[in-house]
């Protein structure tokens, strides 16, 4: 009997285990991070192999590697799944009709169109700094953002939100995606236009690349990463070892410390230089989840790179680069978000 599958990715907010992350060349694109894992010479350590030499693969070899994949798949009858061509750039991404999600409480009211941090809206109705219609606002107090008039320190603040911005971003390695970094390290809003109420739709964590949703749209953000909608997520791992024989393991699951995770797809094609391509489609939502997968596989993970979010494909974005949603991709992400 097949075990039942969970929701969620790779994100996390933790470093990996292990030591710093090899350095890497500029490869193009606005930025572009240290290629690495976070966790290199776990395996290597256990089975004696040495560090990894030469040069990081490129999108290009990915490329490649995928057409040769497809080659042997028709023979084999396994399924793959290609990346697609980008949509029109365009920095602050595309927009959406707004939900009306009705009445709310006035916390949430002003962070989701962005004059404060969820936290500082707390803060500013508990210091009396929040008004709703005249009156001095209370912590839980339920507003209509249609309807209320809402103050933040005497000044009006527009909480009807018409309409949301989606940008689709393709994160290099060695950026953050949080808000702020004490570390003064970029961030993944660093790269993106700045938009009042941005939130990004579930981690990447430090040195993994790939696509990453940023959106105004809190509803839907949390309706993407919850495991009830199963979004499959599509990685690409750089790696050493016994690809081939990992992924016939994987199809059957792989037991973590914090769980069975069995995934959608795996496929495993050689990259030359004793290195492989170890594609794995999954929906959970455990810390670090592709690398630990990796590391109960035997595998040493070089680079990682996320090439699709749910219907949206990295394709040929260059890193640091963001751009806007295609119609096809925003009416899947609709249909995944309208579920029960």
């Amino acid at each position: 009997m097949t075990p039942p599958r969970r929701s969620g990715g790779d994100g996390g907010g933790r470093k990996a285990p292990g030591g710093k992350a090899p350095g890497g060349k500029s490869t193009g694109g606005k930025t572009r991070g240290k290629p690495g894992d976070g966790r290199p010479g776990t395996v290597a350590a256990a089975r004696g192999r040495g560090a990894p030499t030469g040069a990081p693969p490129t999108n290009r070899d990915f490329a490649a590697a995928r057409v040769e994949a497809r080659r042997g798949a028709a023979r084999t009858g396994a399924k793959k799944t290609g990346t697609s061509a980008p949509a029109a750039a365009g920095k602050a991404g595309s927009t959406t009709k707004a939900r009306d999600e009705g009445p709310m409480r006035v916390q949430r009211a002003l962070a989701r169109v962005g004059v404060v941090s969820r936290r500082g809206a707390d803060q500013a109705v508990a210091d009396g700094r929040v008004q709703v219609n005249g009156t001095v606002a209370q912590i839980g107090q339920v507003v209509d953002p249609r309807r209320d008039v809402i103050t933040l320190d005497g000044v009006r603040v527009e909480t009807h939100v018409t309409e949301h911005r989606w940008i689709v971003l393709n994160k290099p390695a060695a950026v953050m995606t949080t808000r702020r970094d004490p570390q003064a390290r970029t961030t993944v809003f660093d790269l993106v236009e700045d938009v009042p109420g941005l939130v990004y739709v579930g981690r990447l964590d430090f040195m993994t690349e790939g696509v990453l949703l940023l959106t105004t749209d809190g509803t839907a953000a949390h309706a993407l990463t919850h495991p009830s909608r199963e979004v499959e997520r599509t990685y690409v791992a750089t790696v050493r070892g016994d690809a081939s024989t990992a992924a016939r393991e994987a199809r059957d699951g792989v037991q973590l410390e914090d769980g069975l995770v069995v995934p959608r797809d795996v496929q495993a094609y050689p990259l030359g230089s004793r290195r492989w391509a170890f594609e794995i489609t999954i929906t959970e939502g455990k810390t670090h989840e592709v690398r630990r997968i990796c590391d109960a596989l035997g595998l040493e993970v070089e680079r990682l790179v996320r090439v699709s979010f749910g219907p949206v494909k990295l394709g040929t974005l260059a890193a640091g680069e963001a751009r806007a949603l295609t119609n096809a991709e925003r009416t899947v992400l609709d249909a995944l978000i309208a579920q029960r």
